[in-house]
């Protein structure tokens, strides 16, 4: 924040020394809010970081390597995530201009866009969302690099309860999702959303386009939503509050959620919040402020509690990323665990089309491949053929995952393939029997039949 003269008039303050005016003109403070994974204005830490005497603008940077073949074929980002993404940027770019802050979106390195950016505004300031994980790391780095003298305002925006709020240390978190669990849940340490402010910041025009690519500017082809899809959703933030609100108020989907919560067909078995908090766009905390002001006045079941116990999954595999770092990504895993690992291209390549042995295996990765979506109890079921049948090396299936889903977030991607491949947290390192599974949650064949149908709908 700047040190704001009181009683000033039009950025002056006027003093007397001699019968001589003398004219202290205020330099304006010059912010950047970097956006990343916290494509959102609601509950949003950036508003403390900036007055309305700053001058500020809001920027988001496509990386090239997003668009990029990994060493796998796939490129990082798939079409489906992009879409969202895309469309999440849109939103936002209208919601900052209400409070007069205009959002750039850049195709290139966010190094190479704060160098353009500075000849054109000096800024002294990046506010940005905390994210430790490898390459985000490394972004970051570039720039500090490059600007050693800017300062720099970050926040954790991306958890429920904020790891500093938690009654341990990150170095002493359970590695046991029970153990963290319980210790959380004796306090349930949420803090309050933030406000929106009232008031409007300080316009900056520059001459950078105020365009929102499209796919195609992507390089993307243009999709459609497959009709059987069980995530139609748009990205952005009203999206996100106006699916919020239906899920608990509206329908009162809340009230079954444990019980449905394992289905495979449809919209409505399960929350579907996850795709916005990836990005961000939708805050955990506003998700658990609604659920509790809904236990109050409507009821409180297992159900309702059962979808923060899922909000606590999403926060612990942040936390163990936290504490362990880059191992999430090594073959051994947070366990430090050698197996012999595979790579078959045949084996990898079937499970990508959905032509394993189990048709159950192919309705899902069908779904994927067709919609970027797949549901949690699908997930677990292709992560354990993958990597506890086929042998294959997890972080394949874990970067095919990257790639695809609309609701990628690392921590949880990477946690759970850890989780699933026998090298993260899972006390009893289960491997899951695909026949009885699809027997438990598909009895009738209705999620196999819609998807393994020979009239699929290509995308």
């Amino acid at each position: 924040m700047s040190d704001l003269f009181h009683g000033e008039k039009n950025g002056q303050r006027i003093g007397r020394k001699s019968n001589i005016v003398v004219m202290h003109v205020e330099k304006r403070n010059k912010k950047i809010l970097w956006f990343r994974n916290n494509l959102r204005t609601h509950d949003a830490s950036y508003w403390k970081y900036i007055a309305p005497e700053d001058e500020v603008i809001a920027v988001y940077c496509i990386e090239p390597n997003w668009l990029q073949p990994t060493c796998y074929g796939w490129k990082k980002m798939e079409v489906f995530r992009a879409k969202f993404l895309l469309e999440t940027l849109h939103v936002l770019q209208v919601n900052l201009s209400k409070f007069g802050i205009q959002l750039y979106v850049f195709q290139k390195t966010a190094s190479e866009a704060f160098r353009d950016i500075y000849n054109e505004f000096p800024f002294d300031t990046i506010i940005s969302q905390n994210e430790w994980t490898s390459e985000e790391r490394a972004i970051e780095n570039e720039i500090k690099t490059t600007f050693l003298n800017v300062n720099w305002n970050t926040f954790y925006d991306q958890f429920l309860i904020h790891p500093e709020d938690l009654s341990f240390s990150i170095q002493d978190l359970p590695n046991v999702f029970t153990t963290y669990r319980k210790k959380v849940e004796q306090s349930w340490n949420v803090k309050n959303c933030i406000e929106l402010p009232n008031e409007k910041f300080t316009s900056v025009e520059l001459s950078f386009s105020k365009e929102i690519p499209t796919v195609e500017d992507l390089g993307y082809a243009s999709i459609s939503i497959d009709h059987r899809s069980a995530f139609p959703f748009q990205g952005g933030e009203n999206s996100a509050l106006k699916h919020l609100k239906n899920y608990i108020w509206e329908f009162q989907q809340i009230k079954t959620y444990k019980e449905t919560r394992n289905e495979l067909v449809g919209v409505n078995y399960s929350t579907k919040f996850s795709a916005w908090l990836a990005n961000g766009s939708l805050s955990p905390r506003i998700i658990y402020q609604e659920i509790r002001k809904f236990e109050e006045e409507v009821i409180a079941n297992e159900s309702t509690y059962w979808v923060l116990f899922e909000l606590l999954w999403r926060d612990f595999f942040k936390c163990v990323s936290l504490k362990f770092g880059d191992a999430l990504f090594y073959q051994s895993g947070i366990l430090d665990r050698k197996y012999h690992w595979k790579q078959n291209p045949t084996i990898i390549q079937n499970w990508i089309d959905g032509k394993t042995e189990y048709d159950f295996v192919n309705a899902n990765m069908l779904e994927l491949k067709l919609t970027g979506w797949m549901s949690n109890r699908g997930r677990q079921n292709v992560a354990s053929y993958f990597a506890k049948e086929k042998e294959q090396d997890w972080r394949i299936g874990a970067s095919y995952f990257e790639s695809m889903l609309i609701d990628y977030d690392v921590h949880s991607n990477y946690g759970n393939w850890n989780y699933l491949a026998g090298v993260g947290n899972d006390p009893r390192d289960r491997k899951f029997n695909i026949d009885l599974q699809a027997k438990n949650y598909d009895s009738f064949h209705v999620f196999r039949n819609l998807w393994l149908t020979k009239n699929k709908v290509e995308v």
